[in-house]
């Protein structure tokens, strides 16, 4: 990734401020930091009185928007969500006012072609944020079997084609490794119809689900919806913006069914017109939010 200044624009950025409610003085964290969109809007409201606690498993994001943020009241560390509890006791910190993750890939990730988040990318097909831990795509590309990478792809991208993106891949892995995002994406588009007025790439979903299974995302936001409402004081609030239907599902699940929460969101918060217009992967974003209950 490039050292020039981040490209991402924060989805919900103002509907996240309504929210949250970040006010002088508070704790704030921000559990996926990216490129610092929403962290400088939060630490703009706690003011030097106060902290925003920027968490990211990127490493290359958590350096970057160090150095962007640099004067303002943020803390960059590069670690898990799921683990803020031992964050939290490491920085003695005993709890904090508000906790945002959004779920989505920043543009500074979509725009590194040493990762293959882009479809466009002749980098190595990784996907990992952390990339010291786990395996890349391409080789769990290459060690899984046709019916074990169509069940991947159909859970995780509920992806209907599935089973006939698996068989392809197989077909044309048996001819050379596929290891580039470049090379899977043409794979798949041979491999499924694409309607005219379809907006997004036929690859979309599958490259979802390779990225899903290699972070393992899917386990660390349960968890994170286990562990981190005891990380809020009362009154605190939880603010989870997620991109597709199976993330949504567990935070509204789990939002629906903790005791320790009171929802804020009956229906998820939704991206206006305008905001779609300007910045397009805002679309399917959904921010649900809850408020820790007295103790």
């Amino acid at each position: 990734m490039s050292s020039e200044l981040t490209q991402h624009v924060p989805v919900l950025a103002q509907e996240v401020l309504e929210w949250l409610r970040p006010a002088v003085g508070h704790t704030i964290v921000d559990g996926t930091l990216g490129g610092g969109g929403h962290a400088r809007l939060l630490a703009q409201a706690v003011g030097s009185s106060g902290l925003v606690i920027g968490l990211d498993r990127d490493t290359i994001a958590v350096e970057k928007t160090a150095a962007a943020l640099a004067g303002l009241p943020v803390r960059a560390i590069q670690a898990n969500y799921g683990d803020l509890p031992e964050i939290l006791g490491e920085l003695n910190v005993g709890g904090v006012d508000g906790i945002l993750l959004d779920l989505g890939l920043s543009s500074d990730q979509l725009a590194d072609q040493e990762r293959g988040f882009s479809f466009q990318s002749d980098g190595p097909l990784d996907l990992r944020f952390d990339t010291s831990r786990g395996v890349p795509a391409w080789k769990l590309i290459e060690r899984l079997s046709a019916e074990h990478l169509a069940d991947l792809i159909y859970e995780y991208g509920e992806e209907r084609f599935s089973r006939r993106i698996a068989r392809r891949v197989t077909e044309v892995r048996r001819q050379a490794p596929i290891q580039t995002a470049a090379q899977l994406a043409r794979v798949i588009r041979e491999s499924v119809p694409r309607r005219r007025d379809e907006r997004i790439d036929p690859a979309t979903r599958t490259f979802q689900a390779l990225r899903i299974a290699v972070n393992e995302e899917l386990k660390w936001l349960e968890i994170a919806l286990r562990r981190l409402p005891d990380c809020l004081r009362p009154g605190g609030r939880m603010a989870i913006i997620s991109f597709h239907s199976l993330e949504d599902r567990l935070v509204k699940e789990a939002f629906r069914n903790d005791a320790r929460l009171e929802v804020n969101t009956r229906r998820p918060v939704r991206p206006s017109e305008q905001e779609v217009a300007v910045n397009p992967r805002a679309r399917s974003a959904k921010l649900r939010v809850a408020e820790r209950k007295p103790a």
